[in-house]
C-alpha cells in the first residue's frame, strides 16, 4: 500500500475506533423509494453548506500550512484518550512533542530500570494520528536524577564515567523509538542568559564535551532523526551568540545538528518582534533549521524582571500576582489576541526557514504557567479554553493572519 494510503487509513481507523464509543449509532432507517426529481434535488442540497464547512473544518496546520504545526501533551492527554483532546489534534495539529514523559525522571526514573509504558502511548498516538512526533530531552540539568551523576556512596562520577552514563541512556529512549520519533531536543538549555555554559553537573563534571558527546550518539542511534538544540531567551544576542558559536563548533568537528529550537517562552511586551526576527535570520543565516517551541504568552504579572523559564525561579503566592481568577478582561483578550497575530505574521514572513511551530500545552487549564514563578494562579497563555474550544477572539486574528499571508 501507498504510504500516503497507509496514513489516511491508519487515521480514519483510529478515528473510527473511538467515535463509536462517543454515541451509539443511528438506528436503522425503514427503506422508502424517493422520486428521482426530489432525488436530484436533496443531491445538491449539502453543496450550499461547502465553503461554510471548509472553513469551520479548517484548523491551525490548515491555516499555517508552510511548517508543522504543533503542540506539547501531557501525561493525561496521552493516557486518557479523551474525544475532545483526540478532535483538537486531529483537527489542528501535525506534530507532538511530550511535555515531560520522554525526560530522564520519566523513563529512567532508577539506575538500571526503564520505564517507557506512558512514552509508548505517546509514540503510538503520534502514529494513529499521522503526525511528526518530537522527542523532549535527552540531556537536560533539571528533571534529571541525582543519582545520574553519582557513584552507589555519593561521590560523583568522573567524566568518562558521567559520559558513558550519558550514553546509555541515549542509545536505549532514542534506539526504541529509532525510525518513529522524528526529531529530538538532544540538549535542553545548556547557557545563560550572558552566554556563558550554565553551571550544571553536566558542566561542572564533563564540561562542555557532553554536549558534543551527546550529539555524536543520538546521530549514531538514529541516523534518519533531526537533532536540535532547544533554549529559553535566544533572542538576547549573547545568549544566541554562545548557542550558535557552540553549534558552529560541532560541524568542525564533523558532529551533525540539524535545527535550533527557540523557546517562546513569552509575554504580551517582550521580546520585541525585532529582537524575535533578528534571532530567526542569525540562525538561518548559520545553515540551521528554525523551530518555535514551546510557544506560549505569559499575560500575568511577574514578581521580578527576569525574563524566560528558569525553572528554578519560584516565589511566594500573592493575590496581586494573580489578578484573573475569574476571567480574562476584554482588553487582555485583545492585546494577547494582537500579539499571538504579531507573531504568526512575523512566522509566515519566515516561513521559508522556520520548520515548525509548537505551542507548549492544548488549553490554558493545563498550563505549566500556572505553577510557575509562583504555585496556584490562573494563566491564560494558550489558544484553548477549558473545555478545549478555540478562542476565537485569537483564532478570528490568526484567520486574518492567513488571509494576509
Amino acid at each position: 500500500m501507498a504510504p500516503f494510503l497507509k496514513s489516511s487509513v491508519s487515521i480514519f481507523t483510529f478515528h473510527l475506533s473511538h467515535l463509536t464509543h462517543i454515541r451509539p449509532p443511528l438506528p436503522r432507517c425503514h427503506m422508502f423509494r424517493v422520486p428521482n426529481q426530489l432525488t436530484r434535488v436533496l443531491s445538491l442540497f449539502p453543496l450550499l453548506f461547502l465553503p461554510l464547512c471548509t472553513i469551520k473544518a479548517q484548523g491551525l496546520k490548515d491555516l499555517f500550512s508552510d511548517f508543522q504545526m504543533g503542540t506539547a501533551l501531557s501525561a493525561q492527554d496521552v493516557n486518557q484518550g479523551l474525544p475532545e483532546v483526540l478532535k483538537v489534534l486531529s483537527t489542528h495539529f501535525s506534530s507532538i512533542t511530550p511535555e515531560n514523559l520522554l525526560k530522564w525522571q520519566s523513563v529512567h526514573h532508577e539506575p538500571g530500570r526503564y520505564d517507557f509504558m506512558a512514552a509508548d502511548e505517546f509514540v503510538n498516538l503520534g502514529e494513529n494520528l499521522g503526525v511528526s512526533t518530537i522527542g523532549h530531552t535527552l540531556v537536560w540539568h533539571q528533571q534529571t536524577p541525582d543519582w545520574v551523576f553519582e557513584r552507589e556512596d555519593k561521590t560523583l562520577l568522573s567524566k568518562t564515567e558521567l559520559l558513558a552514563r550519558m550514553e546509555e541512556h541515549i542509545e536505549r529512549v532514542a534506539g526504541r523509538y529509532k525510525g518513529r520519533i522524528h526529531g529530538w531536543d538532544v540538549v535542553n538549555e545548556a547557557f545563560t542568559d550572558d552566554g556563558k555554559y550554565r553551571s550544571t553537573k553536566w558542566f561542572n563534571i564533563a564540561g562542555k564535551d557532553f554536549i558534543k558527546q551527546a550529539f555524536i550518539k543520538a546521530s549514531a542511534t538514529d541516523p534518519e532523526a533531526e537533532l536540535y538544540y532547544n533554549d529559553y531567551n535566544l533572542w538576547k544576542p549573547a545568549k544566541l551568540d554562545a548557542v550558535l558559536e557552540m553549534a558552529m563548533e560541532l560541524k568542525a568537528y564533523g558532529v551533525r545538528i540539524d535545527g535550533i529550537g527557540m523557546q517562546g517562552h513569552w509575554g504580551l511586551g517582550y521580546p520585541s518582534l525585532s529582537e524575535i526576527e533578528a534571532c530567526i535570520q542569525k540562525i538561518a543565516h548559520a545553515g540551521l533549521k528554525v523551530m518555535i517551541t514551546e510557544l506560549d504568552i505569559d499575560v500575568l504579572p511577574k514578581p521580578s524582571h527576569k525574563q524566560g523559564a528558569d525553572t528554578n525561579d519560584s516565589y511566594r503566592y500573592h493575590e496581586s500576582f494573580n489578578p484573573y481568577k475569574n476571567g480574562l478582561p476584554e482588553e487582555v483578550k485583545r492585546k494577547l489576541a494582537q500579539r499571538y497575530e504579531e507573531l504568526f505574521l512575523l512566522f509566515q514572513k519566515h516561513r521559508d526557514v522556520i520548520s515548525r511551530i509548537t505551542l507548549w500545552g492544548i488549553r490554558d487549564t493545563d498550563s505549566w504557567l500556572n505553577n510557575w514563578p509562583i504555585k496556584g494562579r490562573r494563566s491564560y497563555p494558550l489558544l484553548f479554553g477549558e473545555d478545549y474550544q478555540e478562542k476565537e477572539y485569537i483564532f478570528e486574528k490568526l484567520r486574518s493572519v492567513k488571509v494576509a499571508g
